[in-house]
């Protein structure tokens, strides 16, 4: 049963509701509050979806993220793409398309992130391929990707989908880095493409925007987004010291 728009049916509220602080409601409310103090989700930016058996729960758009409460989530059936709960005067998600590409490739957690270091990599990334092409007409095709190798940090990242174990130390990460739009939901086309070409990855950075980054289940998905936070921050860093990201002989 689907709700209407700006209502909530009062019986579906016990989807919502639980002591347990592993359930989704009060998970994704405690999760923006630690991304907040991350500078994850300033200014009503970012958001987290979790999926829990046939349902997803997803926080609403344009909150103050370290506010949130379970009673503001959204609930969502996964098969029939149906809202089963709606809470009043709150609006869905705009990133709810995107969230549901990385579910329905198997996910069980998708975190998008306005993190400032993801953003900058994003711009350093632009920035050399601007420098190698000499226009952004001749680039505006290309599927940009940020790649990095020998940092310690990448062992925090999955090798792909029905791959066993994590990425080596030699190995070289992948985040490919799609264009971004005026609006979120349009953003689904380009994210899902990148998916496609780069089936492995576990995340998709959106160019002077932010990332999303997905996850077996929300301990896995929480882990990578840090991890990949983390070495975002380490890019930029290296950057300004002129430390080469990848040895260019190697693949």
């Amino acid at each position: 049963m689907s709700t209407t728009a700006g209502s909530t049916d009062d019986s579906m509220d016990h989807l919502i509701i639980s002591p347990s602080p592993s359930h989704p409601a009060n998970h994704i409310c405690a999760l923006c509050r630690n991304f907040y103090t991350l500078g994850w989700v300033t200014g009503t930016g970012g958001g987290v979806s979790i999926k829990h058996g046939p349902h997803i729960f997803i926080a609403p758009s344009g909150v103050q993220k370290e506010l949130m409460q379970p009673g503001d989530m959204f609930v969502m059936e996964h098969a029939s793409r149906a809202y089963i709960r709606k809470p009043p005067v709150l609006k869905p998600s705009a990133c709810t398309p995107l969230f549901l590409a990385a579910f329905d490739r198997g996910a069980g957690c998708c975190i998008h992130t306005h993190s400032q270091w993801a953003v900058l990599v994003t711009l350093l990334v632009e920035r050399d391929a601007l420098r190698q092409q000499g226009s952004a007409a001749s680039m505006a095709e290309e599927l940009l990707c940020f790649e990095i190798e020998r940092i310690e940090q990448i062992k925090g990242i999955p090798k792909g989908q029905g791959k066993q174990g994590m990425l080596g130390y030699f190995d070289r990460l992948r985040v490919p880095i799609i264009p971004n739009t005026a609006h979120e939901e349009d953003l689904t086309q380009s994210l899902e493409a990148a998916m496609e070409r780069y089936p492995d990855t576990y995340a998709v950075l959106v160019l002077r925007h932010g990332v999303y980054v997905w996850g077996d289940d929300v301990h896995k998905a929480k882990t990578q987004a840090e991890s990949l936070d983390y070495i975002f921050r380490l890019a930029v860093e290296m950057r300004r010291l002129d430390l080469p990201w990848t040895d260019h002989n190697t693949n």
